[in-house]
């Protein structure tokens, strides 16, 4: 049997309509939107259904959207196959708390109402913040790291081989793209986001995800969770906090998220979440990789399907 891997979706992936025919066609996945609506005390469902996609968008929606479609994906999933066997999970930013509430190290609701914290302190540090990010196509992390201390901004993420995203100071990250080529850079690009993800401009939400991650009960993971930031298992409570703190400042390290859980011999992969911009990026990794991208009812049957069979 396949070794299976969760792979989470993270911020930018949202698309308006995300969990609606899954709701609606999975009563497990629907009474996750209605809890999600209960506990947020907003109509969170309405804005992942039926946008408008500029609200959608919001880093306060759109963590809390994403969070709860992850795992009503998720759970419909296992309505079909079962409560099948997973070797190992991680998520992209936002992401690894889908995976940490998947492996169950906190409830529903706990998680929910850390992401709906998350996502409020980085709005509010977006908007106290002049930031952009820009992707790097075509070059080493090496290459990118030595431009970014040129122009003075930080590495944000490793997705992939010749994938590296920089973040910091919009004139700062403006400045490094007109720089890039010097750096044997092919292509940089500025990508449409609200501010400086995982660099040193969401250093208050980082000082304040603290008194929330404390207050949040945990347990040991039941599968092994990825860490963004140190590309590596996190099993303590303390560890798993630490890592869920550090990340907002810091480097998201995907690539290595993919090889661990390939070193954990994990020959299955799912994404769980819209877009299936992790199956590509896995893809560039390893070119013959089993994955499934799983964000809708048909895609939940059909994954449902490979899982039975194995």
């Amino acid at each position: 049997m396949n070794k299976i891997g969760l792979i989470f979706a993270g911020q930018g992936a949202q698309t308006v309509g995300m969990g609606h025919d899954v709701a609606a066609q999975f009563p497990v996945a629907a009474d996750l939107f209605r809890q999600a609506d209960e506990i947020l005390g907003r109509k969170l469902s309405e804005i992942a259904w039926n946008g408008p996609i500029e609200e959608l968008t919001k880093t306060s929606n759109c963590q809390p959207a994403l969070f709860v479609h992850g795992l009503a994906c998720l759970a419909a999933l296992q309505v079909l196959a079962g409560n099948f066997p997973v070797e190992g999970a991680a998520g992209l930013s936002l992401g690894e708390m889908t995976a940490h509430a998947a492996a169950g190290t906190f409830d529903f609701a706990s998680g929910l109402k850390l992401v709906q914290k998350r996502g409020q302190l980085m709005d509010e540090a977006c908007v106290a913040t002049s930031g952009a990010m820009a992707a790097m196509i075509g070059a080493d992390e090496n290459a990118v790291r030595a431009l970014a201390t040129d122009a003075d901004v930080d590495v944000a993420n490793i997705n992939a081989p010749g994938q590296v995203v920089i973040s910091g100071e919009r004139a700062k990250v403006e400045a490094a793209i007109s720089m890039a080529k010097e750096h044997g850079i092919r292509r940089a690009t500025l990508l449409n986001v609200a501010g400086a993800y995982h660099s040193r401009l969401m250093e208050t939400a980082y000082r304040k995800l603290a008194d929330a991650l404390a207050d949040v009960p945990m347990k040991t993971p039941r599968f092994a969770v990825i860490s963004n930031v140190t590309g590596g298992e996190v099993k303590s409570q303390d560890e798993i906090r630490r890592t869920l703190q550090d990340q907002v400042t810091s480097t998201v390290r995907w690539l290595d998220c993919m090889e661990r859980l390939a070193e954990r011999g994990c020959s299955f992969f799912i994404e769980l979440g819209p877009g299936g911009v992790l199956a590509g990026l896995l893809r560039r990794l390893r070119k013959d990789v089993d994955v499934m991208s799983v964000s809708d009812a048909e895609s939940v049957r059909k994954c449902a399907e490979r899982l039975v069979a194995q």
